[in-house]
């Protein structure tokens, strides 16, 4: 596919946004790429990679190599998702910290408007799809109610696992990676190794994330194809049932030490804004929301005004 400088500049920008969600404990980077319309495209590019690339690069050369994964528009969304992990994660662990409800709020907007979205996609709904997108609700649901695991492991090959078990979240709309990182006691190993740019640790991780995603686009890519409206249901399904992870009032049960000796919350519950303990700060919390929300309708308006 042909395109201009500024339409590549833009796939970067999206590939930033991907990012700055996946950083998120609770947003999907998928979710973005997929109210972007970018996700098709995405999952057809890194599908494109394999084994007879070899006898193409050596009958062919790297020129149609290049051609038949995509290669410019993979290069310029990966380049903003790998630039955006690396200078947002400390700004973001940072707004998570002293800002959490206000950052929430602003994730929960957003992601609730990506629900009607996504949902629009669906051509055609019957007892299948929407036995589909309950069963989605319910695993995505249960999935934010797990407890994480109280151990952070920083081995090379935890790592690589890790990523392995989290990219496959990443690329699906509704389910976090980052969360699913949390839950594998993950994440602080990870985002330690961004902020101290402890390269070998994220090579590891980025090794594990890259056969990860080779593997699952594959299946991801085949089920589009047959069964796209059944997909697009369970994917709604997820984005539904994530919900409660990023809901912005949470009531703190327990609390962990983590690596650098700091206390921070280990298992939360949802709380209704008006029984809330402290400042719930709901008149920013809801003008936040709002901006969100009305983001994804921006998108959606510049993608059909593109066609």
């Amino acid at each position: 596919m042909k395109r201009s400088f500024k339409e590549y500049i833009i796939i970067f920008l999206k590939g930033m946004c991907m990012g700055a969600a996946d950083v998120v404990p609770g947003v999907s980077g998928g979710t973005i790429a997929f109210i972007s319309g970018i996700y098709e495209e995405l999952l057809s590019s890194i599908s494109s990679f394999n084994f007879r690339l070899i006898k193409t690069l050596k009958e062919e050369g790297i020129k149609s190599v290049w051609v038949k994964v995509n290669g410019n528009f993979i290069s310029a969304l990966f380049l903003g998702v790998f630039i955006s992990i690396l200078s947002l994660a400390k700004i973001i662990e940072s707004l998570l910290i002293n800002h959490p409800i206000l950052i929430w709020s602003f994730f929960f907007g957003l992601v609730f408007a990506s629900i009607i979205y996504v949902g629009k996609q669906i051509k055609k709904w019957n007892t299948g799809s929407a036995v589909l997108l309950i069963c989605g609700v319910v695993v995505a649901y249960y999935i934010t109610t797990l407890n994480p695991m109280v151990s952070e492991n920083s081995s090379p090959w935890f790592l690589f696992l890790a990523a392995m078990i989290a990219i496959t979240a990443m690329i699906l709309p509704g389910i976090s990676g980052s969360f699913i990182l949390v839950l594998l006691g993950a994440y602080k190993p990870v985002l330690n190794a961004l902020n101290t740019k402890d390269f070998f640790s994220i090579g590891v991780f980025f090794i594990g994330a890259i056969i990860g995603l080779l593997s699952f686009s594959k299946i991801l890519k085949w089920l589009f194809s047959k069964f796209k409206n059944y997909t697009l249901a369970i994917l709604t399904g997820f984005i539904i049932g994530s919900l409660n992870k990023i809901w912005p009032w949470k009531e703190t049960i327990s609390w962990r030490t983590n690596s650098k000796g700091i206390e921070v919350p280990f298992n939360q519950i949802s709380k209704s804004p008006l029984s809330f303990e402290g400042d719930s700060q709901l008149t920013f919390a809801i003008i936040v929301a709002i901006v969100g929300f009305a983001l994804i309708f921006i998108l959606e308006r510049l993608a059909v005004k593109k066609e």
